[in-house]
């Protein structure tokens, strides 16, 4: 009997086994990583959160980057100047920028996941008329349409974020989502520019239009609407989503308590409560913010410090990446020396350590929060952008790739990983029904700087140093300038972590002064 049970108990692991052994090697390791996956995210059901909601800004990543990628074509075949083909991105950036404040409203008054599926279809659309332009002045058009449909990534992703995640993991979290921005730029360099010079850049925007049609069904149907509040959040393990949350009169959500029962998943609040940090009574809300206009909500969200210095930290972070972004390579090329094939090598090496820093910012925050660092959303990014500016100043000064490789691989981590533990302090700081108009804000201001990142850096260029096609002075002395207000970001941010925890309090307070007030 006794070989009988072991015998029972070994043929799972040996039917196992043979499973294993039936299906090849990429088969094996493919499911090996997505157990590794599940694990380090807590189980399928946030898996598929986190996916859908990265999902969501690679498609904005991958058109920013798919433009790039197709600029030579597109200007050939349009026959446009320079100047043109930067203002397509520029008047995307500008559409988006005034879209994104009415959407902070809708965000806060309505089904996200809705907003979210619409918000795609027209960007699907402007994609396909975009692909269809025979003029400047048509892509144009197609162009500031697609910017205004984008705009909905910002507050509604923020939105549900909070909703579906607990305080204490957020920032872990927003490490994953945020990864869907690196793996979407990557995605539309590589995929978009060689479709455009296989085919041509008509068939890049096609591939991207169908892809969000298709992403759309996918949302509608693996994403439910969370209950507000805190009732939908998702705890570690949970197999599957629930389809039908609890509902409200809008928005798809109840009230939920939002400052009690979720408090014991809540760190930073349980942390300020445990130290006695007493909120600020004169920014206490006492009635339901979702009555707010946008005026005023945008004036309440601006005067809560911590908060605007979040704000004009992230605009400042989004600045010098806009810059990156668009002079890097001609940076590499002048700089360094490399041709067009040695630049596409170096690409995934320092997209890899932007992808590290993403992933690693916010669990680091998260991890000293719960050992008692209240203010730890805060030190850390101050820390990281200092960190992104001291190792990016070498890397400038070296005319050698192997010599700058190391330093410019662990400024991007830097840089990228002040970014999760930002965006979850953001909702650590201001009440749960601002949180849509709360992120417009931010990214009005953001999608500002970085319509004028471009020009600010080509400008600094083309004074400080000669202009060619082989002089990297300008650029150099470019870069180097604007690390100053990368450090001064880092102080900024560092000094505010001693308002995080009476801003916290405060948001605390009003979630429970306004929990019994239902939305009508």
């Amino acid at each position: 009997m006794s070989a009988n049970r072991g015998g029972r108990r070994r043929g799972p692991a040996r039917a196992a086994a043979r499973r294993a052994g039936r299906r090849g090697p990429a088969q094996v390791v493919a499911g090996r990583v997505r157990r590794r996956m599940l694990v380090m995210v807590g189980g399928p059901a946030r898996f598929q959160v986190i996916a859908i909601l990265a999902a969501v800004l690679a498609l904005v990543a991958a058109d920013q980057a798919t433009v790039g990628a197709v600029g030579p074509e597109i200007m050939s075949s349009l026959r446009i100047s320079t100047t043109e083909l930067g203002s397509l991105t520029a008047v995307s950036s500008a559409a988006g920028a005034l879209a994104v404040l009415p959407f902070g409203v809708l965000t806060d008054r309505f089904r996200r996941v809705r907003i979210l599926a619409i918000s795609i279809a027209v960007w699907s659309v402007a994609m396909l008329a975009g692909s269809a332009a025979g003029s400047f002045e048509w892509l144009l058009l197609s162009r500031i349409a697609l910017g205004a449909a984008t705009a909905a990534a910002g507050p509604t992703v923020a939105s549900l974020v909070g909703d579906f995640f607990p305080t204490a993991e957020r920032g872990r979290i927003y490490g994953f989502i945020l990864s869907g921005e690196m793996i979407g730029a990557g995605f539309g360099l590589l995929v978009g520019g060689n479709l455009a010079h296989l085919l041509s850049w008509r068939s890049a925007f096609w591939f991207l239009a169908l892809l969000g049609l298709a992403f759309i069904v996918v949302l509608v149907r693996k994403l439910p609407e969370p209950a507000r509040g805190g009732q939908s959040r998702l705890p570690p393990g949970a197999p599957v989503l629930a389809r039908r949350p609890r509902r409200g009169r809008r928005g798809g959500g109840g009230r939920g308590d939002g400052g009690s029962a979720r408090d014991q998943d809540d760190v930073a609040r349980a942390a300020v409560r445990a130290h006695g940090i007493e909120p600020d009574e004169s920014m206490v809300l006492r009635r339901d913010p979702v009555r707010m206009s946008l005026g005023q909500a945008a004036r309440y969200v601006l005067r809560i410090r911590t908060n605007l210095i979040l704000i004009i930290a992230s605009a400042v972070g989004y600045f010098f990446f806009a810059g990156l972004r668009t002079f890097t390579v001609v940076f590499v090329h002048q700089q360094y020396g490399l041709g067009q094939a040695a630049i596409t090598a170096l690409a995934p090496v320092l997209g890899l350590g932007a992808l590290l820093g993403v992933l690693s910012g916010g669990r680091i925050a998260d991890r000293l929060a719960r050992r008692g660092r209240i203010s730890a959303r805060m030190v850390v990014p101050g820390v990281a952008y200092l960190a992104g500016a001291v190792f990016f100043a070498p890397a400038m000064l070296t005319t050698s790739v192997a010599i700058a490789l190391p330093f410019l691989f662990v400024a991007a981590g830097s840089l990228t990983a002040a970014n999760p533990p930002l965006d979850a302090a953001r909702l650590d700081v201001v009440h749960s029904r601002l949180w849509g108009r709360a992120e417009s804000v931010r990214t009005f201001l953001r999608m500002g700087a970085e319509a004028v990142a471009p020009v600010t850096f080509g400008v600094v260029a083309d004074v400080l140093g000669p202009s060619g096609p082989n002089s990297a002075e300008g650029l150099r002395y470019a870069f180097l300038i604007m690390l100053v207000p990368l450090v001064a970001n880092a102080v900024m941010v560092l000094h505010g972590r001693q308002a995080y925890p009476r801003d916290v309090a405060t948001a605390a307070t009003s979630e429970r002064m306004t929990k019994d007030r239902e939305v009508r």
